[in-house]
C-alpha cells in the first residue's frame, strides 16, 4: 500500500547560497563547520570542537580540505606567496583563539586548512600537480617547495608540511608520448632517474644522446 503525497518525503533543498556564512550554535557548533546537514565526518567532528560564532565556507565547488598539526595558516600564507592568483580569504579561530580553519584560493582555485591535531599526517596517496610553462617555473617552484622538505623521484616531492607536490612540465606529455616507441621510451627511461624534471634532458634523451 503506497504512502499518501502529504506522507511522502519531500527532497531535500538547498538552504544555503554559494559562499554563504553559517551561523552556528551552541549545541552543534562542532559538526556544522563541516557539513551544514551535520552528517559528515562526525567522529573527525569531535576531534575539533568550534565555537560558537560566524564561518565562511565555500560551497559553490568542491574544494581540497588539508589536515594540518597547528601549523595550516603558516601553510596557506606560504602557499599563496608563491603562486599567481592566490590569497587567504578567512581565518577562523578556535576554542584558545588560534586559527582553526583557514580558507585560500591557489592559482584560482578554494582551499581549505583545517587544523586538526597530530592524529593525521599526509603521504603520497594525495599530491597536488604544478604545471610548468617553463623550465625556469620548475627550477623555481621545486626549490621553493623542497625549502625545509624532501626531493623525491619523477618530479615528486614533500614540502616542509609534508604536502606532496608533482612539478610537471606541460611538455612532458608530448615527449613520453612521442609516436616513435623507441624515442618515448628513451625519454621515460631517463625521466625515471629524475628528481626535478628536465626538459633540456629528456628531449636529448629520446633523441638519443647519452645522459
Amino acid at each position: 500500500m503506497s504512502s499518501s503525497p502529504a506522507a511522502r518525503r519531500a527532497p531535500r533543498q538547498r538552504s544555503r547560497a554559494p559562499g554563504a556564512l553559517f551561523k552556528l550554535g551552541e549545541d552543534n557548533a562542532h559538526r556544522k563547520i563541516l557539513s551544514p546537514h551535520g552528517s559528515v565526518a562526525a567522529a573527525l567532528c569531535e576531534l575539533v570542537p568550534i565555537p560558537t560564532g560566524w564561518y565562511v565556507l565555500d560551497m559553490s565547488t568542491i574544494s581540497p580540505c588539508l589536515w594540518f598539526d597547528g601549523n595550516g595558516l603558516e601553510a596557506a600564507e606560504f602557499y599563496v606567496s608563491l603562486f599567481p592568483e592566490s590569497k587567504v580569504d578567512y581565518v577562523s579561530p578556535g576554542p584558545d583563539g588560534s586559527p582553526i580553519m583557514v580558507g585560500f584560493t591557489m592559482m584560482g582555485r578554494p582551499f581549505q586548512a583545517l587544523n586538526g591535531g597530530p592524529q593525521f599526517q599526509f603521504n603520497e596517496a594525495v599530491s597536488l600537480v604544478v604545471p610548468c610553462e617553463t623550465q625556469a617555473e620548475v627550477d623555481h617552484y621545486w626549490a621553493a617547495l623542497t625549502d625545509g622538505g624532501e626531493e623525491s623521484m619523477c618530479g615528486w616531492l614533500k614540502d616542509r608540511f609534508g604536502l606532496s607536490w608533482q612539478i610537471v612540465p606541460t611538455q612532458l606529455g608530448e615527449i613520453l608520448g612521442d609516436p616513435d616507441p623507441q624515442r618515448a621510451g628513451r625519454a621515460t627511461r631517463a625521466m625515471l632517474q629524475m628528481q626535478k624534471l628536465d626538459v633540456a634532458a629528456l628531449r636529448a634523451a629520446a633523441d638519443g644522446a647519452d645522459a
